[in-house]
């Protein structure tokens, strides 16, 4: 598997959070979309310098969307979780971006097999997934966007965002008519 032919797409290895695969979500009034948060350990420098790379190329290539220049105020998709989200733990010694796409992504397992079930892949779990990074320049925004590709989940993990899987909260009941 190679992209060499594609300097702004990265296989990306991380954790999910904000996840929204399986239905587009709106966000502010804004047209929905599927979207996560990828969250990646500092220690990661290898996948780091990928998406940094990434983001340079992208920057040339939209060149011409901002008049033959790279603005100076122009925002970029990687952050420092330690900065950005310090009441968060899951984020800390971290960074992240927000990557989104209008399109559905396809949803596999380690073995590349499509998952079906929508339990088994949520914010909390690890895995990759495909990006690719583009400029934009819209109502006076400028910046270098993550378009969403692909989501491949490889193990599960603590869930974020307060919800608990049945499992943990109940156990096996062998009574079958415990209400009568």
């Amino acid at each position: 598997m190679s992209n060499t032919q594609n300097k702004t797409k990265v296989i990306v290895p991380c954790r999910f959070s904000y996840l929204h695969c399986w239905e587009p979500d709106s966000i502010n009034g804004s047209e929905p979309k599927y979207s996560v948060s990828a969250i990646i350990p500092k220690s990661d420098t290898k996948t780091v310098e990928a998406i940094k790379a990434a983001v340079e190329q992208a920057k040339k290539d939209s060149v011409s969307k901002w008049g033959g220049k790279i603005p100076a105020n122009l925002k970029l998709p990687l952050r420092d979780g330690d900065i950005d989200r310090p009441d968060d733990e899951a984020y800390a010694g971290c960074y992240f971006f927000n990557a989104n796409s209008r399109q559905a992504p396809e949803i596999v397992d380690a073995q590349v097999q499509p998952i079906l079930n929508q339990a088994e892949v949520y914010s909390g779990c690890y895995g990759r997934i495909s990006v690719t990074f583009y400029g934009y320049n819209s109502n006076g925004n400028r910046g270098i966007a993550a378009g969403l590709g692909n989501i491949q989940k490889l193990r599960d993990g603590d869930p974020l965002g307060g919800r608990t899987r049945a499992e943990d909260d109940f156990e096996p009941e062998a009574d079958e008519d415990f209400l009568s």
